[in-house]
């Protein structure tokens, strides 16, 4: 009978211990907080291609029968109101939700910054991007106008990146390792 309840009572505090190890950086769950919001510098506009010149180059016989690459056509959502961050096994996964200027927002993704999906100067940077559709009314809910998308990265990726930041048109919010 005393074995018994020695035993108990060490697994009793032995789980009552366990809590503090809930605010621990050793805690994977710890390892990316809330996305917090912050104003977004200007951008430049690309320089539009003029419509008149040709763009594609002359091919053979069989042009049309090569792979088009089809750029994405996507321009940053208004505002990004939610990030949150997953860990998951190998990696995270990047949730980011946001409010478009106009209903019927398709095709979201979160574009890299750069072409290599690398942090710099230990921030990963993401644009949430969407197609708009050609007869988009502008008026709407929030509710109509959101829109949310995820993407995973590896471990490799995030090992560089201390702050994880996705930006839309007015604002970005950023999530940083505790």
């Amino acid at each position: 009978m005393r074995i018994l309840t020695a035993s108990l009572l060490i697994a009793t505090l032995t789980v009552s211990a366990c809590g503090g190890a809930r605010e621990s950086r050793l805690n994977p769950f710890n390892w990316f907080g809330r996305g917090q919001s912050e104003p977004v510098a200007e951008q430049q506009t690309k320089a539009e291609a003029n419509p008149l010149i040709p763009q594609e180059e002359r091919g053979g016989l069989f042009r049309s029968l090569r792979r088009q690459d089809v750029e994405y056509a996507g321009a940053p959502i208004d505002q990004v109101s939610s990030l949150v961050i997953e860990r998951v096994p190998g990696g995270a996964i990047i949730r980011a939700t946001g409010i478009a200027s106009f209903v019927g927002a398709y095709d979201v993704r979160l574009v890299p910054a750069n072409e290599e999906e690398e942090a710099e100067d230990g921030v990963l940077t993401y644009r949430l991007e969407a197609v708009r559709p050609l007869d988009a009314p502008v008026a709407g809910s929030d509710r109509l106008r959101t829109v949310t998308v995820a993407r995973r990265v590896t471990d490799s990726q995030l090992a560089e990146a201390r702050i994880i930041r996705v930006e839309g048109a007015r604002n970005a919010q950023t999530s940083s390792r505790r």
